[in-house]
């Protein structure tokens, strides 16, 4: 079977199949040729590169990058969509169809079994509701990612890519952006999938920094901080951090690491930069000593 992207002959491998959606898995499958290209060229695979692609369906992508790359490696969570995949990618070499959960699944074993360690790429068509953690999971796992392409529900995209002092800009934002610098490519309508999700979606592309952009002491910590910042978004930092289990700071001590920084006493956290983070972050670490 080729041309998956086109609706007539995904339907006809979901009728063939008697293929049932589970809603538990977020399943829509783009049948958008134009949405398919963008997603390529945004990924910028060649033929010496390796790929995983998480989500891949009935094999449409799949397809797409078997021709462009050197390998990919497909993990389904879905067992009913193994037989399919093993027909739609019946005649490619150089795919391997792994029925597993990402979530669960050793990335540095899977990276040193099938690429041989090398520095791979990543495309993805994310559920909205585990995108956090597999984006997190990706970007944590300390193996050569180079760069990321996913497709997500469209306010997750504009989260990543979000900048202070906007109504979007979070911990999200601030995780992916000391990890990669995140670009929305392309958004895309309801219409692409069968079936129609009831959100918008987007196209972002995430280039995978080989160093973080900001130098901190404590990666950990650096993240503590971040998230009591945005715990509550209404508290001013200092209330923040200072009700942070995971830091123990009093009050008095928040407020002198805030002064220390420079920052207003009543700033909040969504108007902090990532380097702002990085520097509050050591400060922290020096009173807590």
């Amino acid at each position: 079977m080729t041309e998956l992207i086109q609706p007539q002959n995904t339907i006809a491998v979901l009728q063939k199949y008697h293929f049932q959606f589970q809603k538990k898995y977020g399943q829509n499958f783009l049948i958008d040729p134009l949405v398919l290209d963008k997603i390529l060229k945004a990924a910028e695979i060649g033929p010496e590169d390796p790929v995983l692609e998480i989500g891949p369906g009935i094999g449409t992508m799949t397809q797409a990058l078997s021709d462009a790359a050197q390998r990919v490696v497909a993990v389904e969570i879905d067992r009913h969509l193994i037989p399919i995949l093993q027909e739609t990618l019946s005649n490619r070499d150089n795919v391997v169809i792994l029925q597993e959960d990402i979530l669960k699944t050793d990335i540095r074993a899977l990276s040193g079994q099938y690429f041989n360690g090398k520095p791979f790429k990543v495309l993805a068509n994310l559920p909205y509701y585990i995108t956090t953690p597999i984006l997190m999971k990706l970007l944590e796992s300390d193996v050569p990612i180079t760069g990321i392409t996913v497709m997500v529900q469209k306010e997750v995209a504009e989260r990543m890519c979000s900048k202070p002092g906007t109504k979007d800009y979070g911990a999200l934002s601030l995780a992916v952006q000391y990890a990669s610098d995140p670009k929305i490519v392309s958004f895309v309508p309801p219409n692409c999938f069968i079936p129609r999700p009831n959100a918008h979606s987007a196209v972002a592309h995430l280039r995978v920094y080989d160093t973080p952009p900001v130098a901190v002491r404590d990666v950990e910590l650096l993240f503590h901080v971040i998230r009591a910042s945005f715990a509550q978004r209404r508290k001013t930092l200092q209330n923040g951090i200072s009700h942070a289990p995971a830091l123990s700071l009093t009050k008095e001590q928040a407020a002198e690491c805030i002064e220390k920084c420079g920052f207003s006493p009543t700033v909040r956290g969504e108007t902090l930069s990532l380097s702002d983070f990085a520097k509050l972050s050591d400060q922290i670490q020096e009173v807590l000593g």
